[in-house]
């Protein structure tokens, strides 16, 4: 059987002008994942339209389309392409889960929620001849997960071949994130068995690894456990957590001693009124400043996530927010306006009030408004998300958050970071043309060795200084 697994691309990431790095950061895991349950005789062809031009004149009996929601009207496109020429097409993934009817005269089969549970069944009805036209994730679990086909991924042509995944969706329940709704109908969290996921790290070459689960650290016993596992692997990782999970007594440290070196956290706002609104407690009454000491003091860099048009957010939230960061040594800041995705519980508050202004999913990016904010202008909203990143990564403000660190070394790493990431972002473009991203990764892998070397008689940061309840603030 030939099968075509296809990851369409975002509208900016085909630019003939410029391409941002982060497209071409990760290969598409999720179809590696699908790969590994197809039989070693089928060809397999894996193809991400981020970092290369697909190839629509081939014949597959049966063709795979991840469709995220900025991606959706690409999918839809290619989808047609190959329902003309008479292939079997099935979509899944978090935009097919969120509006399952738009996306179904586009596809033979869609599936809706994760595909561990799905996907052999389908595969099974699909050689037997009957496939159905709508498989729905309810069984939850990653035992006896297959090995993911790493062999059909194009290393070469990214700058974090060595992703992995080692759990699914998160414990908490933002109003405003996607996994309620993908995971509705099921368990909202869980994880791979230690020895699985410690015999998929060992499966990666090189030392750099990069977990792109939602939350690492969102069981803390399996958290643990895996880090236990990956002490003397000669790791260097890069993961996500939640603030809660940094002032976790010991866990920090085992992730350190494990490999992490760099830590991406959702404070999201410094508004303790907006976090309530979308029901994310897990932040309140947490100490965003002395968290990120925390990180600091165990030689790991922040970067720090930010949404900007929730209800409280006025005028000055924009310069509030980018000067909190600088000030407290952010290495790398990710700002957003707040999306309301389909079958959210923020979307749907939105639309019962009436303030949804289009459903142009190309515009859900994160970089559009696409709702009516209550207290600043859409125009106002868009032009301050441009103004918190030139502020942020400008040369002055870059070099001010170099000044918080305690040695030179240590604000030399956070100029090579910051200014490598946002400065020389036409030399990335290059680099990706080029198709030479995967040869700058020694670079990463050195800078994040770097940021594990603490200033000797460096003073470590304990749970126990974090525990105020002031340090979220409106101010």
């Amino acid at each position: 059987m030939k099968v075509k697994m296809i990851l369409p691309a975002l509208t900016e990431a085909k630019s003939p002008f410029f391409r941002p790095i982060k497209y071409s950061l990760f290969p598409p895991l999720g179809l590696a994942t699908l790969a590994g349950y197809l039989d070693l005789d089928d060809e397999i062809v894996i193809q991400d339209e981020h970092v290369e031009v697909l190839d629509l004149s081939d014949e597959p009996d049966l063709v795979v389309i991840q469709v995220y929601i900025t991606s959706a009207y690409r999918a839809y496109q290619i989808a047609d392409h190959y329902r003309a020429k008479g292939a079997y097409v099935a979509l899944g993934g978090l935009h097919v889960t969120s509006l399952p009817n738009e996306a179904a005269p586009h596809a033979d089969s869609i599936f809706l929620g994760p595909g561990e549970d799905t996907w052999p069944q389908f595969l099974r009805d699909f050689r037997q001849g009957h496939p159905a036209p709508v498989y729905e994730s309810s069984i939850r679990t990653l035992i006896g997960l297959p090995p993911i086909r790493r062999d059909l991924i194009k290393r070469h042509l990214y700058l974090v071949p060595n992703s992995i995944v080692v759990s699914r969706g998160c414990p908490h329940a933002c109003d405003f994130c996607y996994k309620e709704a993908f995971f509705k109908g099921g368990k909202g969290y869980y994880t791979q068995t230690i020895d699985d996921a410690l015999a998929e790290i060992e499966r990666l070459p090189g030392r750099h690894l990069y977990f792109l689960d939602d939350h690492l650290f969102g069981n803390a016993r399996f958290a643990s456990a895996l880090f236990d596992g990956m002490k003397g692997m000669g790791r260097l990782w890069q993961a996500a957590g939640t603030v809660q999970s940094v002032l976790k007594p010991g866990l920090l440290e085992k992730a350190v001693e494990a490999g992490l070196r760099s830590l991406f956290v959702g404070f999201e706002t410094l508004n303790p009124n907006s976090l309530r609104e979308q029901n994310k407690y897990q932040n309140l009454n947490r100490d965003y400043g002395a968290a990120i000491r925390r990180l600091h003091s165990l030689g790991v860099m922040v970067n720090g996530s930010f949404v900007f048009g929730m209800d409280d957010d006025e005028d000055d939230v924009f310069d509030r927010t980018v000067a909190w960061a600088i000030d407290n040594g952010i290495e790398t800041a990710t700002f957003h306006i707040l999306t309301p995705y389909p079958d959210t519980a923020l979307y749907q508050r939105m639309q019962a009030e009436g303030r949804l202004t289009t459903s142009n999913w190309d515009l859900y990016d994160t970089r559009h408004v696409v709702y009516q904010p209550k207290k600043l202008k859409p125009e106002t909203l868009e032009a301050g998300y441009w103004h918190a990143y030139r502020e942020f990564y400008r040369w002055g403000s870059i070099l001010r958050g170099a000044s918080t660190k305690p040695t030179w070394t240590g604000s030399m790493r956070h100029v090579a970071y910051a200014g490598g990431w946002k400065k020389f972002e036409p030399m990335w473009d290059l680099v990706i043309r080029m198709k030479r991203a995967t040869q700058l990764l020694p670079l990463l892998e050195t800078i994040l060795a770097e940021f594990g070397r603490k200033a000797p008689g460096a003073p470590i940061t304990s749970p126990d200084d974090v525990l105020t309840a002031d340090a979220i603030r409106a101010s």
